[in-house]
């Protein structure tokens, strides 16, 4: 009897072992946005990288585009230089003005380059985190912009890139009685544009980003995850809980964060906002 107890306790303990050595913690996905550390990256992109990657980040969306390079490096150049820090190269912000009859052609041309450019790299998102003054003004303006990023929305899926735009707190006021962010969510093609809410600019445009995801769920690919300085840091002014309790009918695929003030280094500041996330339980 004393015989089979030992046993069975041999076998439970074997099952626990086994159990538990398939029960690893999912590790969560979290970006950065590189504009959050532009003077490091000017100074030093390859020693910044490295620290982005040392700090636990899993992707980051880049703010250094330009004439087919990434902060100045060929495409595969900047891609491996990510990889080899453990770094995916998910998203860029790039993009132009609102082109005219003038200039279509040497502005498509531009988009075609920097659509090659990002498909080289392996980039699975472009996103536009801008508008000229035509944006903000006349709706007329505005459905003009629509249309415009549209067509580049169908050039970007043409490459495998989902092609998307990212709000500041302007595009919350209206219009002729129109919002200019729900002109725009209604104007533009799903299949051709996503939004990269801003959960820091949309709350400061007196909006709550809970009632646009269920208003037009699954336009919000990617989420900005800021805050008026580093997440979770003593200015905080966010209660992203009740956000990120509505993220599966927002469509969200990623989260990037961005720090645009800084209580102290940026590089500390991006660890600090980092480290916040992993420690919030809402954070999945």
């Amino acid at each position: 009897m004393m015989r089979n107890n030992k046993f069975t306790f041999l076998l439970i303990a074997l099952m626990g072992i086994s159990l538990f050595s398939c029960t690893k913690p999912v590790e969560k996905e979290i970006g950065l946005q590189l504009w959050s550390v532009r003077d490091a990256m000017k100074a030093d992109a390859a020693a910044t990288i490295a620290r982005v990657g040392e700090i636990g980040y899993s992707f980051v969306e880049t703010a250094g585009y330009s004439d087919g390079k990434f902060y100045g490096m060929e495409p595969l150049e900047f891609k491996a230089l990510l990889n080899e820090n453990g770094l995916e190269f998910l998203a860029s912000h790039t993009g132009q003005a609102l082109p005219d009859s003038s200039n279509w052609d040497e502005k498509m041309a531009w988009w075609d380059t920097a659509i090659d450019a990002h498909a080289a790299a392996g980039v699975k998102y472009i996103v536009q985190p801008f508008m000229d003054g035509k944006g903000y003004g006349s709706i007329e303006d505005l459905k003009l912009f629509c249309d415009y990023f549209n067509v580049v929305g169908e050039k970007c899926n043409a490459k495998g890139i989902r092609f998307g735009y990212h709000n500041h707190d302007k595009e919350f006021q209206e219009v002729d009685g129109i919002r200019r962010y729900d002109f725009m969510l209604q104007n533009t093609d799903p299949d051709k544009v996503f939004f990269q809410l801003d959960l820091y600019w949309i709350s400061v445009g007196g909006q709550v980003a809970q009632e646009y995801f269920e208003q037009y769920p699954g336009r919000f690919l990617l989420w900005h995850v800021k805050d008026e300085k580093e997440l979770g840091g003593a200015e905080s002014i966010m209660d992203f809980e009740p956000i990120f309790a509505a993220a599966e009918v927002s469509g969200k695929k990623h989260i990037v964060v961005e720090v645009e003030r800084y209580s102290f280094d940026p590089l500390e500041s991006v660890k600090v906002s980092y480290d916040f996330l992993m420690a919030s339980d809402f954070v999945k």
